[in-house]
């Protein structure tokens, strides 16, 4: 029996682009497990308006995005979902980045009462929030980096406040620190700093993006190690992989530019160390309640033998550069086994919070 998969991809993001090539891989994963899956593509507009699965097609053929403004000319079209949605039986949802991956569309699915392809609500939330992620993290036992937070409020507020909460920062954080808006993914509006002057104009940049921001201590000579987590109650970690670049950190344009990162897998790293970061990857999986898949991030200090974890995501990208897959390949899963196993583990949980008993 053909299971139809609805595809969901675009949206309002700035992540619309990849989220765009993301689910063309997708696609042809789906479709290489022959007549088990039928695949129905719906898009998601820049503006929120869901296109016709025509033009979902289409956009997905080609990888280009429709024209429009960023705003709907009726927002009244937002609740309008082609007919053809009413048909899926499981989806897919491939939207990185805020409303993607943050429980929006989740939420929404959820009252579809339609399975989906990874973590419900909370789980999508809290990995998507870095400050509330953070707390988990913390009641977990995990390592971190010190970090500390401040508000748009506070950056944007009166002369007297601002140089306070900036001294707070250098007085916790110090020098070189990472400037991170608290709810974007693939390191969009990030930003090192190593002065005042620059920490007050990556704490200003980062306002505009978001009410929420935090401040991460960066730690010298890192290494920065990645691992794939797969499954629901009993989740598997992947090989561990390692991403080396040129640049001053691993931003936006380095992440999705081609030939920007090596991605190394497995990475050159003792077996025990290995080990003891598939622990807490799979550690870090279950301290915000997700599930199907999920990438975690770490440092990894060789002089000290410490392992700092940096976030997970819960709805990693899928398209040729991206780790997660590559990660699982080199576990043996290739592409279409993968895709079908994610499959199945959305059906799976679906299942069982229709019939918690």
């Amino acid at each position: 029996m053909t299971l139809k998969v609805g595809l969901l991809f675009g949206g309002r993001s700035g992540e619309h682009e990849v989220s765009i090539r993301s689910a063309g891989a997708i696609a042809t994963g789906l479709a290489a497990n022959g007549s088990q899956y039928q695949c129905v593509p719906f898009y998601i507009r820049k503006d929120g308006t869901w296109a016709s699965t025509d033009q979902s097609a289409e956009v997905l053929a080609t990888g280009t995005p429709l024209t429009c403004d960023d705003t709907p000319e009726n927002p009244a079209q937002l609740w309008q979902f082609p007919p053809e949605a009413a048909a899926v039986e499981l989806w897919f949802p491939i939207l990185h980045g805020p409303n993607g991956e943050d429980g929006s569309i989740q939420g929404l699915l959820q009252l579809m009462q339609v399975p989906h392809v990874g973590s419900g609500v909370l789980g999508s939330a809290v990995g998507m929030d870095k400050i509330t992620m953070k707390t988990a993290f913390a009641q977990e036992g995990l390592s971190q980096v010190t970090y500390a937070t401040i508000t748009r409020e506070e950056v944007w507020s009166n002369p007297c406040i601002f140089p306070k909460a900036c001294d707070a920062v250098e007085a916790k954080v110090g020098y070189p620190c990472f400037v991170k808006p608290a709810n974007l993914g693939s390191s969009v509006g990030i930003a090192k700093v190593r002065t005042r002057q620059e920490l007050e104009d990556a704490l200003d940049s980062a306002a505009t993006f978001d009410r929420r921001i935090i401040i991460e201590a960066a730690i010298a000579n890192a290494r920065e190690v990645e691992c794939a987590v797969l499954g629901n109650g009993n989740p598997q970690a992947s090989v561990v992989g390692e991403i080396t670049f040129d640049s001053d950190f691993y931003d936006y344009e380095t992440k999705y530019t081609d030939g920007a990162a090596q991605l190394i897998i497995p990475a050159d790293l003792p077996d025990s160390v290995v080990g003891r970061i598939q622990d807490l990857a799979i550690a870090a999986f279950q301290a915000v309640d997700a599930a199907g898949l999920s990438r975690v991030d770490f440092f990894y200090q060789p002089h000290t033998d410490e392992i700092f974890i940096n976030e997970i995501n819960t709805l990693p990208g899928f398209t040729a550069l991206s780790m997660y897959p590559k990660l699982w390949e080199a576990s043996d899963i290739e592409f279409s086994t993968l895709v079908h196993q994610i499959v199945q583990l959305a059906l799976e949980r679906g299942k069982a919070l229709q019939n918690p008993s």
